[in-house]
């Protein structure tokens, strides 16, 4: 068992669960963050720091979620310490529908020169 990210993540990118993880799998998105599911040792040290409850067991009711965040890892850059929320965290948690209203593919922006760090 692992355990994922999910969309309540979206548009809050809280990373307390970051600075927490012995094994450095999370990966940074635009606007939210998800787990490397084989780097993942199932400790579940992040489950409880996730102020957003967006971090869950793996579970068949979520097998989109574990493959979303399969892909994710593999192309967005790996994130090891904390980091500010994004500024409408608290706005948008709990709101529905995130994943489908919400979600960015795209791998962080870069706030100093705004430009995507796929490009560099």
């Amino acid at each position: 068992m692992t355990y994922i990210v999910t969309d309540n993540c979206i548009r809050c990118k809280y990373t307390d669960c970051v600075a927490v993880c012995p094994v450095d799998c999370f990966y940074e998105g635009e606007n939210m963050l998800v787990i490397d599911p084989d780097a993942c040792i199932d400790c579940g040290v992040c489950v409880p720091e996730c102020p957003a409850e967006a971090i869950v067991a793996e579970a068949p009711e979520f097998v989109d979620w574990l493959e979303l965040n399969k892909k994710y890892a593999k192309q967005w850059p790996n994130i090891t310490q904390k980091k500010p929320a994004l500024p409408e965290a608290k706005e948008f948690d709990g709101v529905p529908n995130k994943l489908a209203e919400h979600f960015s593919p795209n791998s962080p922006k870069s706030i100093v020169n705004n430009i995507n760090l796929n490009d560099v």
